[in-house]
């Protein structure tokens, strides 16, 4: 650079670094309450100065503090950082105004424009996170309550009606009602499963085989709608039109192709996820692979592991968006050991249990995207009840697909647990509660030894409670 080029480059960094400061000065004019509490606003000299006034809002698992945000009519921006451990956003649905998805510890200004007086709810969009106690309010001027309601900011949404306080007096009655409603409704489903009559994911899709063995699984990743519980009808992200997607089983050692057809409105790629694959068949673009742009199709060859696994199939690009709205299945190489013959904690596991014909049941988790808090693609009262009878012997495999860990909780029958990703635990372990994180596969045997309806659910219990009742990570245990 020449020297009229430097001077002229040092100018410009000093004015920008004045017009800098100078905001960041005007932002910093925030209004202190009487016991000296910021509040989460700017003085309004900001606005009477030409200068948006902005707010401050802070988000995490599951708060949006302050729960209640005022500020003068006028311009007004608000600045959101993301102070939990996982994604999450800010709405003002009435103003049609949303910011981008944050990642922990990141931050983004949400410009509401010109802001009328009144009151307005403030709530996050990631699926599940509003239910679970993101609300809260805007208000405007003098306005009062007019849109949206209220919120304490605590890990509970506000039965309207309801005095949620301590001192306050709750509607039993309503309450006990629409608890009673969702399990009617989940006992009514319990019936059209039995019959049929759900559609429904992880369905074992069979191969075609080539004439040296290679097994060939055809897919299509689409757009289609979804029902994820009664009346509530997602655009979701499917393999072959479901949630999860089709399992895809081989033997150890197999010979195995994927082709995909993408009809996406993005480019895709399929990570194997949890299995040995060579490097140009790991899924990751544009790292081992080309995109596969919306109408081309891509085909993965590889060879099996030559021992058992249980592993996920899903999208890696953007799976920010893909995988949580739906865009994930399950891979399963072999059958899982069964500790036969031995005691677990006081429980004998019979010695004829043949890891090819107990029954398995799939239980794959999500917690975002349009998809939300669900259990194999659906959210009570349209999860899909475990059916077993008394003395019978079930392998529970998890798969969370989600964005955080969930403590599954099965009441009465133990879980022991005997496997992770596929490979057998030297010492399984009985436990009622086990905790399953983001990309995790768990093995556990259930033995079905009282005769009742068991509820089966994530113990972060906003994922499976709220004011309406059950909701969410919710299904049972039959055992008839």
């Amino acid at each position: 650079m020449s020297s009229s080029s430097s001077e002229s480059g040092r100018g410009i960094v000093t004015t920008t670094f004045a017009v800098g400061a100078f905001f960041v000065a005007m932002l910093a004019l925030v209004l202190v309450n009487t016991n000296g509490t910021p509040k989460a606003r700017v003085d309004a000299t900001s606005a009477r100065a030409g200068l948006p006034e902005t707010a401050e809002v802070s988000l995490a698992e599951f708060t949006i503090t302050p729960a209640k945000v005022t500020a003068d009519a006028g311009p007004l921006f608000l600045k959101v950082t993301n102070n939990g451990t996982m994604t999450h956003n800010l709405s003002v649905p009435d103003l049609s105004k949303k910011s981008i998805d944050l990642n922990p510890g990141a931050s983004a200004s949400l410009d509401l424009g010109d802001v009328k007086e009144g009151t307005y709810k403030i709530l996050c969009e990631i699926a599940g996170h509003a239910d679970s106690g993101m609300t809260g309010t805007l208000v405007i001027g003098g306005g009062t309550a007019s849109s949206g309601g209220t919120s304490s900011g605590s890990a509970t949404t506000m039965m309207p009606g309801m005095d949620h306080s301590a001192s306050g007096t709750m509607d039993s009655a309503a309450m006990e009602k629409a608890m009673t409603s969702g399990v009617t409704t989940f006992l009514d489903y319990a019936k059209k499963y039995a019959a049929g009559d759900i559609k429904v994911g992880n369905a074992p899709l069979a191969p075609t085989v080539e004439a040296d063995g290679t097994k060939v699984f055809r897919l299509t990743a689409a757009i289609t709608d979804w029902e994820v519980s009664p009346g509530k009808i997602v655009k979701a992200w499917t393999y072959n039109g479901t949630v999860p997607g089709p399992k895809l089983s081989v033997d150890p050692g197999d010979k195995v192709k994927i082709i995909l057809k993408n009809d996406l409105p993005i480019a895709t790629d399929i990570h194997l996820h949890g299995l040995d694959v060579p490097f140009e068949e790991d899924g990751v673009a544009p790292i081992t692979q080309d995109y596969i742009e919306p109408g081309a199709t891509y085909t993965y060859s590889f060879t099996a592991d030559p021992h058992p696994k249980l592993g996920m199939y899903h999208a890696h690009m953007h799976g920010q968006v893909a995988i949580v709205n739906g865009l994930f299945a399950i891979f399963e190489i072999g059958h899982v050991a069964l500790p036969t013959g031995r005691t677990i904690n006081d429980e004998a596991i019979p010695a004829d249990l043949d890891p090819a014909t107990i029954k398995v049941v799939p239980m794959v988790l999500n917690d975002a995207g349009v998809i939300g808090l669900s259990l194999n693609g659906k959210a009570f009262p349209e999860t899909e009840p475990i059916i077993a009878k008394k003395g019978d012997w079930l392998r529970l495999d998890f798969f969370n697909e989600g964005l955080q860990g969930h403590p599954m909780h099965l009441h009465r029958q133990g879980q022991i647990v005997i496997a992770k990703d596929g490979y057998p635990l030297a010492e399984p372990y009985r436990v009622d509660t086990l905790w399953v994180s983001p990309g995790e596969r768990y093995s556990v045997l259930v033995h079905a030894e009282d005769i009742g309806t068991w509820a089966f659910h994530c113990h972060i219990v906003s994922h499976a409670e709220n004011d309406d009742g059950l909701y969410g990570m919710v299904t049972a245990m039959i055992v008839q």
